[in-house]
Protein backbone atom coordinates (compact mmCIF):
# COMPACT_ATOMS: atom_id res chain seq x y z
CA UNK A 1 0.00 0.00 0.00
CA UNK A 2 1.17 3.36 -0.99
CA UNK A 3 0.29 7.21 -0.20
CA UNK A 4 -0.79 8.66 -3.27
CA UNK A 5 0.14 12.26 -1.97
CA UNK A 6 -3.32 14.06 -3.61
CA UNK A 7 -5.14 16.76 -2.98
CA UNK A 8 -8.51 15.36 -1.62
CA UNK A 9 -10.69 18.41 -1.99
CA UNK A 10 -13.10 16.22 -4.27
CA UNK A 11 -10.03 14.37 -5.75
CA UNK A 12 -9.98 11.36 -3.78
CA UNK A 13 -8.99 10.17 -0.29
CA UNK A 14 -6.67 10.37 2.39
CA UNK A 15 -5.17 6.42 2.98
CA UNK A 16 -3.11 7.87 6.17
CA UNK A 17 -6.53 9.98 7.60
CA UNK A 18 -9.00 8.03 9.99
CA UNK A 19 -12.32 9.36 8.99
CA UNK A 20 -15.21 9.70 11.44
CA UNK A 21 -17.45 8.52 8.38
CA UNK A 22 -17.13 7.26 5.08
CA UNK A 23 -20.57 6.64 2.86
CA UNK A 24 -20.14 4.16 0.19
CA UNK A 25 -22.38 5.59 -2.27
CA UNK A 26 -23.21 8.77 -4.54
CA UNK A 27 -27.05 8.57 -4.90
CA UNK A 28 -29.42 10.44 -2.64
CA UNK A 29 -28.92 9.07 0.12
CA UNK A 30 -25.48 8.90 0.49
CA UNK A 31 -24.92 12.35 -0.37
CA UNK A 32 -27.19 14.08 2.07
CA UNK A 33 -25.75 12.25 4.73
CA UNK A 34 -22.13 13.31 3.56
CA UNK A 35 -24.17 16.76 3.51
CA UNK A 36 -25.67 16.61 7.28
CA UNK A 37 -22.67 14.86 8.43
CA UNK A 38 -19.79 17.85 7.14
CA UNK A 39 -22.50 20.16 8.94
CA UNK A 40 -22.20 18.34 11.90
CA UNK A 41 -18.50 18.93 12.21
CA UNK A 42 -17.56 15.30 11.07
CA UNK A 43 -14.61 14.42 9.00
CA UNK A 44 -16.92 12.21 6.07
CA UNK A 45 -15.26 10.92 2.99
CA UNK A 46 -17.80 9.10 -0.02
CA UNK A 47 -16.79 6.77 -2.43
CA UNK A 48 -18.96 6.64 -5.12
CA UNK A 49 -19.19 4.37 -8.48
CA UNK A 50 -21.55 7.07 -9.70
CA UNK A 51 -22.28 10.28 -8.62
CA UNK A 52 -26.33 10.11 -8.21
CA UNK A 53 -26.68 7.20 -8.39
CA UNK A 54 -30.17 5.93 -10.29
CA UNK A 55 -30.96 9.53 -10.74
CA UNK A 56 -28.98 10.04 -12.93
CA UNK A 57 -30.84 7.33 -14.93
CA UNK A 58 -33.86 9.04 -14.75
CA UNK A 59 -35.02 10.90 -17.33
CA UNK A 60 -37.24 13.15 -15.13
CA UNK A 61 -38.44 14.35 -12.29
CA UNK A 62 -41.49 15.51 -11.35
CA UNK A 63 -42.32 14.98 -7.44
CA UNK A 64 -39.23 16.04 -5.71
CA UNK A 65 -39.77 19.17 -3.53
CA UNK A 66 -39.47 22.25 -5.02
CA UNK A 67 -38.48 20.89 -8.55
CA UNK A 68 -41.87 21.42 -10.99
CA UNK A 69 -39.61 19.12 -13.45
CA UNK A 70 -35.97 18.66 -13.41
CA UNK A 71 -33.93 15.93 -15.33
CA UNK A 72 -32.31 13.64 -13.48
CA UNK A 73 -29.42 14.22 -14.44
CA UNK A 74 -29.73 17.95 -13.47
CA UNK A 75 -31.23 17.38 -9.99
CA UNK A 76 -28.40 14.99 -9.54
CA UNK A 77 -25.81 17.53 -10.32
CA UNK A 78 -27.53 19.97 -7.83
CA UNK A 79 -26.97 17.09 -5.22
CA UNK A 80 -23.37 16.69 -5.93
CA UNK A 81 -22.30 20.37 -6.34
CA UNK A 82 -24.50 21.21 -2.81
CA UNK A 83 -21.69 18.47 -1.49
CA UNK A 84 -19.04 19.70 -2.90
CA UNK A 85 -19.24 23.49 -2.14
CA UNK A 86 -18.66 21.63 1.57
CA UNK A 87 -15.17 20.17 0.52
CA UNK A 88 -16.10 16.81 1.48
CA UNK A 89 -13.26 13.99 0.65
CA UNK A 90 -14.89 12.50 -2.40
CA UNK A 91 -13.69 9.07 -4.21
CA UNK A 92 -15.32 8.71 -8.09
CA UNK A 93 -15.50 5.94 -10.14
CA UNK A 94 -14.06 3.38 -7.46
CA UNK A 95 -16.15 0.25 -6.09
CA UNK A 96 -15.76 -1.06 -2.03
CA UNK A 97 -14.31 -4.57 -2.48
CA UNK A 98 -15.05 -5.29 1.02
CA UNK A 99 -15.24 -4.01 5.01
CA UNK A 100 -13.09 -5.45 7.50
CA UNK A 101 -12.41 -4.34 11.07
CA UNK A 102 -9.47 -3.60 13.77
CA UNK A 103 -9.51 -0.68 15.41
CA UNK A 104 -11.38 0.85 12.88
CA UNK A 105 -12.98 -0.36 10.01
CA UNK A 106 -10.74 -1.13 6.93
CA UNK A 107 -12.61 -0.27 3.56
CA UNK A 108 -10.70 -2.13 0.64
CA UNK A 109 -11.42 -0.75 -2.70
CA UNK A 110 -11.55 -1.57 -5.87
CA UNK A 111 -8.33 0.85 -7.06
CA UNK A 112 -5.90 -1.18 -4.66
CA UNK A 113 -6.16 1.35 -1.59
CA UNK A 114 -7.38 0.52 1.69
CA UNK A 115 -9.33 3.63 3.72
CA UNK A 116 -10.05 3.64 7.36
CA UNK A 117 -12.86 4.82 9.08
CA UNK A 118 -15.05 5.27 13.03
CA UNK A 119 -18.22 4.46 11.06
CA UNK A 120 -19.51 3.66 7.99
CA UNK A 121 -22.75 3.98 6.23
CA UNK A 122 -24.14 2.13 2.85
CA UNK A 123 -26.04 3.59 0.95
CA UNK A 124 -25.18 1.72 -2.32
CA UNK A 125 -29.06 1.39 -3.82
CA UNK A 126 -30.52 -1.33 -5.93
CA UNK A 127 -30.55 -1.75 -9.13
CA UNK A 128 -34.10 -2.48 -11.24
CA UNK A 129 -34.41 -6.53 -12.46
CA UNK A 130 -34.76 -6.38 -16.16
CA UNK A 131 -36.40 -8.36 -17.87
CA UNK A 132 -33.38 -9.07 -19.97
CA UNK A 133 -34.93 -9.28 -24.07
CA UNK A 134 -34.28 -7.71 -27.07
CA UNK A 135 -35.02 -4.23 -27.30
CA UNK A 136 -35.47 -3.53 -23.85
CA UNK A 137 -32.30 -1.59 -23.07
CA UNK A 138 -32.06 -0.19 -26.37
CA UNK A 139 -35.87 1.63 -25.52
CA UNK A 140 -34.60 2.30 -22.01
CA UNK A 141 -35.75 5.86 -21.88
CA UNK A 142 -37.59 6.36 -24.63
CA UNK A 143 -40.35 4.55 -23.60
CA UNK A 144 -39.14 1.04 -21.24
CA UNK A 145 -39.33 2.59 -18.05
CA UNK A 146 -38.63 1.05 -14.24
CA UNK A 147 -40.00 3.29 -11.82
CA UNK A 148 -43.78 4.23 -12.46
CA UNK A 149 -44.14 6.67 -10.09
CA UNK A 150 -41.05 8.82 -11.72
CA UNK A 151 -42.10 8.32 -15.16
CA UNK A 152 -45.61 7.53 -15.16
CA UNK A 153 -46.92 11.33 -16.44
CA UNK A 154 -44.93 10.38 -19.33
CA UNK A 155 -47.86 8.14 -20.70
CA UNK A 156 -50.79 10.60 -19.91
CA UNK A 157 -53.38 9.84 -22.51
CA UNK A 158 -51.24 6.66 -24.23
CA UNK A 159 -51.07 2.76 -23.78
CA UNK A 160 -48.72 1.52 -21.39
CA UNK A 161 -47.74 -2.30 -20.61
CA UNK A 162 -46.98 -3.05 -17.09
CA UNK A 163 -44.91 -6.24 -16.66
CA UNK A 164 -44.87 -7.91 -13.14
CA UNK A 165 -47.67 -10.09 -11.01
CA UNK A 166 -46.60 -7.95 -7.64
CA UNK A 167 -47.77 -5.84 -5.80
CA UNK A 168 -45.87 -2.97 -6.72
CA UNK A 169 -46.65 -4.23 -10.70
CA UNK A 170 -50.38 -4.36 -10.13
CA UNK A 171 -50.63 -1.14 -7.87
CA UNK A 172 -48.69 0.80 -10.91
CA UNK A 173 -50.86 -0.56 -12.75
CA UNK A 174 -54.43 0.88 -10.87
CA UNK A 175 -52.06 4.13 -10.95
CA UNK A 176 -51.39 4.43 -14.75
CA UNK A 177 -55.42 3.41 -15.23
CA UNK A 178 -55.95 7.11 -13.98
CA UNK A 179 -53.94 8.91 -16.53
CA UNK A 180 -53.25 6.10 -19.35
CA UNK A 181 -56.25 5.58 -22.32
CA UNK A 182 -55.23 1.66 -22.00
CA UNK A 183 -53.31 -0.54 -19.52
CA UNK A 184 -51.60 -3.88 -20.32
CA UNK A 185 -50.46 -5.75 -17.33
CA UNK A 186 -48.17 -8.72 -18.46
CA UNK A 187 -47.22 -11.66 -16.24
CA UNK A 188 -45.80 -15.02 -16.88
CA UNK A 189 -47.68 -16.61 -14.00
CA UNK A 190 -50.04 -15.94 -11.76
CA UNK A 191 -50.71 -13.00 -9.36
CA UNK A 192 -48.43 -13.02 -6.51
CA UNK A 193 -50.27 -9.42 -5.50
CA UNK A 194 -52.73 -9.30 -2.08
CA UNK A 195 -56.50 -10.25 -3.46
CA UNK A 196 -57.71 -6.71 -2.57
CA UNK A 197 -55.18 -5.43 -5.38
CA UNK A 198 -56.19 -8.12 -8.02
CA UNK A 199 -59.59 -6.93 -7.21
CA UNK A 200 -59.29 -3.25 -7.29
CA UNK A 201 -57.55 -3.90 -10.81
CA UNK A 202 -60.16 -6.32 -11.98
CA UNK A 203 -62.65 -3.51 -11.79
CA UNK A 204 -61.08 -0.93 -13.88
CA UNK A 205 -62.45 -0.75 -17.54
CA UNK A 206 -58.96 0.35 -19.48
CA UNK A 207 -57.13 -2.25 -18.09
CA UNK A 208 -56.44 -5.82 -20.10
CA UNK A 209 -54.59 -8.75 -18.13
CA UNK A 210 -52.61 -11.23 -19.52
CA UNK A 211 -51.47 -14.02 -17.40
CA UNK A 212 -49.35 -16.43 -18.17
CA UNK A 213 -47.65 -14.61 -21.04
CA UNK A 214 -44.23 -13.05 -21.12
CA UNK A 215 -42.34 -10.20 -23.36
CA UNK A 216 -40.08 -11.70 -26.04
CA UNK A 217 -39.43 -8.47 -27.48
CA UNK A 218 -39.48 -4.72 -27.14
CA UNK A 219 -39.87 -3.08 -30.71
CA UNK A 220 -40.15 0.13 -32.35
CA UNK A 221 -38.44 2.70 -34.31
CA UNK A 222 -37.45 5.92 -32.45
CA UNK A 223 -40.03 4.60 -29.47
CA UNK A 224 -41.29 2.28 -28.20
CA UNK A 225 -44.03 0.90 -30.26
CA UNK A 226 -45.35 -2.76 -29.41
CA UNK A 227 -44.00 -5.71 -27.72
CA UNK A 228 -43.78 -9.59 -28.73
CA UNK A 229 -45.44 -11.83 -26.40
CA UNK A 230 -45.80 -15.57 -25.60
CA UNK A 231 -47.98 -17.82 -23.93
CA UNK A 232 -51.36 -17.85 -23.01
CA UNK A 233 -51.91 -14.06 -25.58
CA UNK A 234 -49.14 -14.12 -28.17
CA UNK A 235 -48.28 -12.19 -31.23
CA UNK A 236 -47.61 -8.40 -31.37
CA UNK A 237 -49.15 -6.41 -28.65
CA UNK A 238 -49.30 -2.32 -29.66
CA UNK A 239 -47.66 -0.06 -26.71
CA UNK A 240 -46.26 3.21 -26.48
CA UNK A 241 -44.66 2.34 -22.89
CA UNK A 242 -42.87 -0.88 -21.12
CA UNK A 243 -43.00 -0.56 -17.08
CA UNK A 244 -40.77 -3.38 -15.70
CA UNK A 245 -42.04 -3.59 -12.11
CA UNK A 246 -40.34 -7.42 -11.28
CA UNK A 247 -38.29 -6.46 -8.30
CA UNK A 248 -35.18 -4.53 -7.41
CA UNK A 249 -31.55 -6.40 -6.63
CA UNK A 250 -29.89 -4.66 -3.71
CA UNK A 251 -26.36 -3.81 -3.66
CA UNK A 252 -25.19 -5.18 -0.22
CA UNK A 253 -23.44 -8.24 -1.72
CA UNK A 254 -19.95 -6.95 -0.29
CA UNK A 255 -21.13 -6.43 3.01
CA UNK A 256 -21.30 -9.12 5.56
CA UNK A 257 -24.45 -7.74 8.00
CA UNK A 258 -27.97 -9.01 8.68
CA UNK A 259 -30.05 -9.14 5.10
CA UNK A 260 -33.72 -10.54 4.37
CA UNK A 261 -34.32 -12.93 2.05
CA UNK A 262 -34.33 -10.53 -1.01
CA UNK A 263 -30.74 -9.03 0.19
CA UNK A 264 -31.89 -5.92 1.56
CA UNK A 265 -30.11 -4.81 4.64
CA UNK A 266 -31.92 -4.81 8.07
CA UNK A 267 -31.81 -1.59 10.28
CA UNK A 268 -33.30 -0.50 13.26
CA UNK A 269 -34.75 3.13 13.49
CA UNK A 270 -31.51 4.85 14.08
CA UNK A 271 -30.17 2.97 10.26
CA UNK A 272 -27.49 0.92 12.69
CA UNK A 273 -27.10 -2.51 11.09
CA UNK A 274 -26.45 -6.06 12.92
CA UNK A 275 -22.46 -4.57 13.20
CA UNK A 276 -22.00 -1.52 15.32
CA UNK A 277 -20.75 1.40 13.60
CA UNK A 278 -22.09 0.34 9.73
CA UNK A 279 -25.23 1.85 9.42
CA UNK A 280 -27.19 1.97 5.94
CA UNK A 281 -29.70 3.83 4.37
CA UNK A 282 -31.44 4.57 1.15
CA UNK A 283 -32.80 1.45 -1.41
CA UNK A 284 -30.23 -0.57 -0.55
CA UNK A 285 -31.92 -1.23 3.06
CA UNK A 286 -35.57 -2.73 3.89
CA UNK A 287 -37.11 0.86 3.51
CA UNK A 288 -40.42 0.17 1.80
CA UNK A 289 -40.45 3.20 -0.40
CA UNK A 290 -38.17 3.15 -2.57
CA UNK A 291 -37.97 7.28 -3.73
CA UNK A 292 -35.21 9.83 -4.38
CA UNK A 293 -36.82 11.87 -1.81
CA UNK A 294 -37.21 9.35 0.96
CA UNK A 295 -33.69 8.18 0.15
CA UNK A 296 -32.47 11.71 0.35
CA UNK A 297 -34.86 11.88 3.80
CA UNK A 298 -33.27 8.31 5.00
CA UNK A 299 -29.68 9.56 4.38
CA UNK A 300 -30.64 12.55 6.59
CA UNK A 301 -31.59 10.84 9.43
CA UNK A 302 -29.04 8.34 8.98
CA UNK A 303 -26.15 11.04 9.37
CA UNK A 304 -27.27 12.42 12.69
CA UNK A 305 -27.71 8.62 14.32
CA UNK A 306 -24.23 8.49 13.34
CA UNK A 307 -23.72 11.52 14.90
CA UNK A 308 -25.11 10.58 18.02
CA UNK A 309 -23.21 7.24 18.02
CA UNK A 310 -20.10 8.83 17.91
CA UNK A 311 -20.27 11.31 20.55
CA UNK A 312 -21.43 8.28 22.55
CA UNK A 313 -18.47 6.16 22.32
Amino acid sequence: MFNLNIDTTEKGLQVDQVYDLIIIGGGPAGLSAALYGARKGLKVALVGEKMGGQVQDTSSVENYMGFEFVSGQGLAKAFEDHVSSLKIDMLKDVRIKSIDRDQDFLLRADNYMTYRAKTVLIATGSKSRSLGVPGEETFYGRGVTYCGICDGPLFKDKVVTVVGGGNSAVEAAIDLAKIASRVHLVHRSAFRADQILVDRLMDLENVDIHLGTQIESIQGQDQVEWVDLKGDRTGPLETQGVLVEIGYLPNSQFVQVDKNARGEIIIDKNHQTSVPGIFAAGDVTTEAYKQIIVAASEGAKAALAINHYLNNL
